[in-house]
């Protein structure tokens, strides 16, 4: 029997050509969806002006999301480099809403989750127009929540039905993700969106005290999100976020 080297297999695996997709850049995948193409035709142009009046170029370095329950808006922050600060760009109406506010904890509660998250996948195919996948269950979910079903498939979306996810339209929702498509185009894989019951200033914690005053485990989870809410707030510039063993978002910057 005749004995093949390592470097013949290497060799051999080399001469194995390649899926076309995989020299395309991700625009180029995300192009061959006709609802993708519709948003970059009608949107870009929108996008551009936007940025252009913030004086943050386009397609932007970063971008942040911050949505808030109680208030039904979610916030576009943008940056250019790291040593700039993030300038809100636009805001959205969140169109509906399922659950109360607090946090998600389990499958079928209808509960739009609450923390720190990352947008992690794009469904240019949803049944909501265009829809990006939100990272719940996270470390601090799987820690709190059901360790059985802490439940899944929570998106940001178009359309205007909820059941937990976050829908802005479809208007809204073709500039968010195609907006989304070229920053990732341009490298930036990290995405993170923070979700919260309301705006976490001192006065709308104190509201929310006053409103579930006999919830203390609720508090202490809402006073442990302003901490990041604050940190933001203070210069605009994104917190680093980590979790505990018992759930709790730690932040190094404090």
């Amino acid at each position: 029997m005749k004995t093949i080297t390592i470097g013949a297999l290497a060799l051999l695996f080399l001469a194995i050509p390649s899926s076309p997709d995989e020299k395309k850049s991700f625009r180029e995948l995300q192009w061959k969806y006709p609802r993708v193409r519709t948003a970059a035709k009608e949107k870009n142009e929108v996008l551009e002006k936007w940025f252009r009046e913030k004086s943050v170029a386009f397609p932007p370095r970063a971008i942040l999301l911050r949505a808030f329950k109680k208030e039904a808006l979610l916030e576009l922050w943008a940056t250019d480099t790291e040593k700039k600060a993030y300038l809100l760009v636009h805001e959205y109406r969140i169109c509906t809403s399922s659950g109360t506010l607090g946090p998600k904890r389990r499958f079928g509660d209808e509960q739009v989750p609450e923390g720190f998250y990352d947008l992690d996948w794009f469904n240019p195919q949803s049944n909501f127009y265009l829809s990006l996948h939100i990272n719940y269950p996270n470390a601090a979910d799987r820690i709190l929540g059901s360790h059985q079903n802490p439940g899944g498939d929570i998106f940001l979306h178009g359309n205007c039905v909820s059941i937990g996810c976050i829908p802005i339209t479809d208007d809204g929702i073709k500039e968010v993700y195609w907006l989304a498509v070229l920053v990732q185009n341009e490298g930036e894989r990290h995405m993170p969106i923070h979700i919260f019951p309301s705006r976490l200033t001192d006065e709308g914690f104190k509201a929310l005290a006053a409103t579930h005053q006999n919830e203390p485990a609720l508090l202490g989870f809402w006073r442990n999100l302003k901490q990041g809410y604050d940190l933001f707030e203070k210069n605009h510039r994104l917190p680093h976020i980590g979790t505990r063993a018992d759930g709790t978002y730690v932040f190094p910057d404090l």
